[in-house]
């Protein structure tokens, strides 16, 4: 793979994640006036999850949606979601507010998932 294509996914990777961190974070914030923080955070994850696969497969890495695909990129971001659960907790405890938790956790998670995400889509593509 190229230095120019690496390049354009990792541009349509963060046009995908701010689609998708957008829509997590909207849901966070509208649910967590209502329930616990951190399913609010959860079910923000769940919905930003469904978006950002849809569009990482078709726009971003410019692949059909498979099986396995799919499968790896639950994987990816299982272990993503972990991150971002333990981090917020955390930054919770260090007193950062309901706000800014989940901004200061998409500084860290986001370049890791980029690694995991760009992996699945380069190993796992439908035979």
């Amino acid at each position: 793979m190229d230095k120019k294509e690496t390049f354009g996914q990792l541009v349509r990777f963060g046009i995908v994640g701010t689609i998708a961190a957008a829509i997590h974070y909207g849901v966070y914030w509208l649910l967590q006036i209502f329930i616990e923080v951190n399913i609010a955070y959860t079910v923000g994850y769940i919905v930003g999850f469904l978006v950002n696969y849809y569009l990482s497969a078709h726009f971003t890495f410019r692949e059909k949606a498979s099986v396995c695909n799919g499968i790896g990129f639950g994987g990816a971001h299982a272990v993503n979601y972990l991150l971002h659960i333990v981090l917020f907790n955390f930054f919770l405890w260090m007193g950062f507010s309901r706000a800014v938790a989940p901004l200061a956790v998409l500084a860290i998670a986001v370049p890791a998932n980029f690694i995991m995400v760009r992996f699945v889509f380069k190993h796992f593509k439908k035979q």
